[in-house]
């Protein structure tokens, strides 16, 4: 009688296979999915809707290089990217890389690693759609209130390059749009973009002047000695642009701003 035995051998073999073959999936948890990290707050770019659905140019990108990855939509957990906690996320393996209006920088290269950039911008400035005495930075002067987030990159440009001019600062974005709205400054300043997304929001009610006066690289972050993922990326970027995807995620998200999708950076290699 030696197959029960040998029965009862193969099953406890089994038994102890299925929690390595567990763990060599991820430990158990969910391989099908793909963390991303993104902004929350930011629309036109990254916001996320009351119903809990996730809309903007940067979650478009984030979702066409998933897709590439082999990811489709329904198998993408987002998870929100606030600026301060970016390289954090990222070291810690708490997502798989981040679309988030995230500047490439050299600081911030000796931290994580950048695939793209898939979006060039620069810094303008928005007021409201009556206001005709501002048309551009070189109209500032010591008579307006602008407005910007506190510890920003445009914040600090403004101090530099306009320092006669009444800078009021915020902990968001959000409360210097309402400010605006509510004419308690006259311009709110940060990159184009991010200034379009707003805009958008509401058509008629405010509108973007000037040229952009900085250059910001949007890349995608991920870990920093990744190469074969970065690899990957550059190519869902490069094939996004090339398949139109690129301009009409662009125009579709940042379109009812009023500004026209730019030329499509060059991805670095």
């Amino acid at each position: 009688m030696p197959s029960a035995p040998f029965k009862w051998i193969g099953t406890v073999a089994l038994a102890l296979a299925l929690p390595f073959a567990a763990t060599a999936c991820g430990g158990g948890s969910d391989s099908s999915k793909i963390v991303i990290g993104t902004k929350y707050d930011q629309p036109g770019l990254g916001q996320k809707k009351p119903d809990g659905t996730m809309s903007g140019f940067d979650v478009d990108v984030a979702k066409y290089v998933a897709n590439e990855l082999g990811y489709p939509e329904d198998k993408i957990e987002w998870k929100e990217a606030p600026s301060p906690q970016r390289e954090t996320l990222i070291q810690n393996g708490q997502v798989e890389y981040i679309v988030g209006t995230y500047s490439i920088s050299p600081a911030r290269q000796e931290k994580v690693a950048f695939a793209g950039p898939y979006l060039v911008t620069g810094q303008s400035l928005l007021v409201r759609a009556d206001e005709n005495a501002i048309t551009g930075p070189e109209s500032l002067s010591d008579k307006q209130k602008v407005c910007s987030v506190s510890g920003s990159t445009p914040a600090q440009q403004i101090k530099e390059k306009y320092p006669d001019v009444q800078l009021q600062l915020y902990d968001t974005y959000t409360l210097c749009v309402d400010a605006l709205r509510n004419r308690g400054v006259d311009a709110v300043t940060t990159d184009e973009v991010i200034l379009a997304g707003y805009a958008a929001q509401t058509p008629g009610e405010f509108k973007i002047v000037g040229d952009p006066f900085s250059e910001e690289r949007y890349g995608i972050g991920l870990k920093k000695d990744d190469t074969e993922l970065r690899s990957k990326i550059n190519d869902a970027i490069e094939k996004m642009i090339s398949s139109g995807a690129w301009k009409d995620a662009f125009d579709k998200n940042l379109g009812p701003a009023g500004i026209q999708a730019p030329t499509p950076p060059t991805v670095d290699r």
